[in-house]
């Protein structure tokens, strides 16, 4: 299984839900989707996007960094 790491391109916020999505093989829009229904109940689901956003590393460039 590969890491995890949030995508440099199709973000909308952190990447958190491009990165998982593409890990698990869910389209983005679905994983969003089920990110905002989850929010309705109960529990540290905002929380817990913070920490992976945190925690989850940048997708590494495939031409190399400029920097």
């Amino acid at each position: 299984m590969s890491a995890i790491s949030r995508p440099r391109d199709g973000r909308m916020i952190g990447g958190v839900c491009a990165g998982l999505a593409r890990r698990y093989g869910m389209s983005a829009k679905t994983m969003r989707l089920i990110f905002l229904v989850s929010c309705l109940l109960p529990g540290p689901q905002f929380l817990i996007y913070l920490g992976l956003w945190v925690l989850l590393p940048n997708e590494k460039s495939s031409a190399g960094a400029a920097w």
